[in-house]
């Protein structure tokens, strides 16, 4: 597998900043992306309606290793995990974990033996179709991979101690717009509840030696989460993004 530069500039206590996509599955967005300085993109299969063709063609016209392309799964089960990983993504994120198990799964399914239990191909495009060692091969892709645990209910925000306790988990991603709905907070970002379980993530993080992640939807945002600790960052998604540069030149003009 390809060195994950962000993978090890997080967990060398690093800050790495990239962004989602939601919308524009299209070949020119992951080097749009990586000329904009992003390093690392997050191609979204739970809330996107993206399947998996779209996700491959995604990964593939992606410039890899200079921007990481990571994949939100719709859920933790094993056939997502795998194939994504097959196609080349180097970072894997799984929304709504709740539990241990649940997080053991995601180890289980993204490693190869004798870590977890990932089915064996090689020479395809998650090692860019090269005939290179298969023990180097098997090697490389368990350290490299980066796996994405988010914490975004009020269950799996109960359970925070022992998911991030998990071995092979590498980040814990809050969701906040997720979690202030499960905590019948909806939208209430400032609510002291809120703000103290972002707390507790952090927390947990250091404690358990995990990287914590957040999306942010603003540069001002963005700065007051690095702030707080948070060291992989993503700006926004490109859905938005592109909303809100449309609607102030628009305004601009219009002025």
């Amino acid at each position: 597998m390809l060195p994950n530069s962000v993978k090890t500039r997080v967990t060398s206590g690093g800050v790495s900043i990239g962004t989602m996509m939601f919308e524009f599955n299209t070949t020119g967005i992951g080097r749009l992306a990586a000329n904009a300085g992003a390093e690392f993109a997050v191609y979204d299969m739970e809330h996107s309606g993206w399947g998996i063709e779209s996700i491959r063609m995604l990964i593939a016209t992606t410039p890899r290793p200079n921007l990481v392309p990571i994949v939100r799964i719709p859920t933790t089960q094993y056939h997502f995990v795998s194939r994504v990983l097959d196609m080349g993504a180097m970072g894997i994120m799984a929304p709504m974990v709740e539990t241990a198990d649940e997080a053991r799964l995601l180890v289980q399914s993204a490693k190869y033996p004798p870590i977890g239990r990932r089915g064996a191909a090689f020479s395809i495009a998650h090692d860019d179709y090269r005939n290179d060692s298969i023990p180097e091969v098997v090697r490389s892709s368990n350290a490299e991979v980066l796996l994405i645990a988010q914490v975004e209910t009020a269950k799996g925000l109960g359970n925070l101690d022992e998911i991030a306790s998990v071995a092979g988990i590498d980040v814990l991603w809050i969701g906040l717009y997720d979690l202030a709905n499960s905590m019948g907070l909806p939208g209430q970002m400032q609510h002291p509840e809120i703000q103290a379980a972002i707390d507790r993530v952090i927390e947990a993080c250091r404690t358990y030696g995990k990287v914590p992640a957040v999306l942010v939807t603003s540069v001002d945002e963005g700065r007051a989460q690095i702030a707080r600790g948070f060291r992989l960052v993503a700006f926004g998604g490109d859905v938005w993004i592109y909303q809100t540069a449309l609607a102030q030149g628009l305004a601009a003009l219009r002025s």
